[in-house]
């Protein structure tokens, strides 16, 4: 049914002190910590992180003006404040605005930039916002710094794309607190449709078709009332605020993060839900912070290759930022993806959290082509094997250009010369991320770290490639 959402009581909570980093070797609350966010991330693409008393009484107290304002706006707002995503610069909304397809009224708090007021209406008390928007982003900040130490990248690498903290003379900011209203009475009184669905006598905000992504880095979410759903790693939906303490908020990743890891952080599809709201004077109220990349940058996945991750050829440029904002992005290009991850964690000596890759056993599925299959078996033998050699003895894998590398190989001299003799790289084969090195030479890395794999998989390999050469001739003539 597309209005009930699975309940989930093993989606992870995760206290956001224990997420900030600290000076040296990360303490086992943070590796713990950083375990269960990732897993949860992975498995549900959404967690609950839980804030101090002091901090949660702050977004309560944002939550109840939020209700007040809302309740107290006109029935329905003037042609001027009607407005759809698509039909908004997307880093300069400030102010109050409403979607009446959506049925969702929306203030905008965006540092640097002005909100008015139009009619003298009431503004909303703004001494909170400014107090909510910095809670909000630097938890969001160090989140995103535990996933970065999750997928082994170094410290802060997104710093470039980011706002500046505090925000420069004349700087507006790129992040957005959101005070939203779904559903509130008196507003879908005023309307001349009722464009939801209704099943079992509960109004549903959005169909199975009506979801949304995010473009965001990282969003967190603070509602009054259950009602948001993500879409988990099985594909079902699942209510993931259904059981919130007054201290706990939601976050999830958007699609700016699923960009700039080159895939490897799934965004979360979601869509909100109103039930029983019979005799509720206010609707629906949440605060939800996005952190957003900067205008004038670009997304690029220099660092996940620097972390010796696999980049597909999808992600291989820089995506400038407002590009990439404007653009659709169709949610079966995302989620039917053969590529799609889930992850365990293990711990090795030397403290750091690994990510170890399992993919979904489906007996439906067609055999892998070789050259797909032999990517993921580099793939796998580089984190099983070669990640293994490297942290024990201490080096950090910064793999070589293919261009650049063919000379390297034959030089002792050359920059990558050591690493290739300290963790037994084969001789011969580049010192190329294995996604990336041609199909003979993955084989014989391959061959280097597990002995035999030749006398295993190498006939069927053969005879494919053999099979894939005749039909290239017969085309050719």
């Amino acid at each position: 049914m597309a209005g009930n959402g699975l309940p989930l009581p093993s989606l992870g909570r995760v206290k956001l002190s224990d997420l900030i980093p600290s000076e040296g070797l990360p303490s086992e609350s943070y590796k713990l910590s950083v375990s269960t966010l990732s897993e949860s991330l992975a498995q549900y693409s959404a967690a609950i992180i839980q804030f101090s008393g002091i901090d949660g009484a702050l977004l309560r107290s944002g939550l109840d003006s939020a209700c007040l304002y809302f309740h107290q706006k006109s029935s329905y707002p003037s042609a001027d404040m009607i407005h759809t995503n698509d039909s908004r610069e997307w880093c300069k909304t400030s102010g109050y605005y409403a979607d009446p397809q959506l049925w969702q009224e929306t203030y905008d708090y965006r540092p640097g930039l002005t909100p008015t007021e139009p009619n003298d209406a009431m503004e909303f008390p703004s001494g909170g916002l400014p107090d909510i928007f910095s809670l909000l982003g630097k938890a969001a900040r160090d989140i995103l710094d535990a996933i970065s130490f999750y997928l082994n990248l170094r410290s802060s690498p997104f710093t470039e794309i980011l706002d500046n903290v505090p925000l420069r003379s004349r700087e507006i900011s790129s992040s957005v607190l959101s005070v939203c209203c779904y559903a509130r009475p008196s507003f879908q009184r005023a309307q001349p449709h009722n464009l939801t669905d209704r099943e079992d006598g509960q109004m549903v905000m959005y169909s199975d078709h009506e979801h949304q992504l995010d473009k965001s880095l990282i969003s967190l979410v603070k509602s009054d009332k259950a009602g948001l759903h993500v879409r988990d790693f099985h594909g079902r939906w699942v209510l993931v605020d259904g059981d919130l303490g007054p201290q706990e908020a939601i976050v999830y990743p958007g699609l700016a993060l699923y960009q700039a890891t080159a895939g490897y952080i799934n965004p979360a599809l979601h869509r909100t839900e109103i039930n029983n709201m019979q005799g509720n004077i206010s609707g629906r109220c949440s605060l939800a912070f996005k952190l957003m990349p900067r205008s004038m940058t670009s997304l690029s996945c220099s660092e996940m290759r620097a972390a010796g991750h696999g980049v597909e050829a999808q992600f291989q440029l820089p995506v400038p930022v407002d590009d990439f904002m404007e653009r659709p992005h169709p949610t079966d290009q995302l989620f039917n993806r053969h590529t799609l991850q889930n992850f365990n964690f293990s711990t090795s000596q030397d403290g750091s959290v690994k990510a170890i890759m399992r993919r979904k056993n489906n007996s439906r599925c067609k055999p892998l082509p070789p050259s797909k299959r032999l990517r993921l078996e580099a793939q796998r033998v580089l984190k099983e094997r070669v990640q293994e050699i490297a942290d024990k003895k201490g080096i950090k894998l910064r793999f070589c250009n293919l261009k650049e590398c063919e000379n390297h190989i034959h030089t002792l001299d050359s920059p990558c010369a050591n690493i290739r003799m300290e963790i037994g790289w084969p001789p011969g084969v580049p010192f190329v991320h294995p996604h990336d090195l041609p199909n003979k030479a993955k084989i014989g890395f391959l061959e280097a770290y597990e002995s035999g794999w030749i006398t295993t998989h190498g006939m069927e390999l053969s005879l494919t490639e053999r099979g894939q050469g005749s039909q290239h001739s017969a085309n050719c003539t």
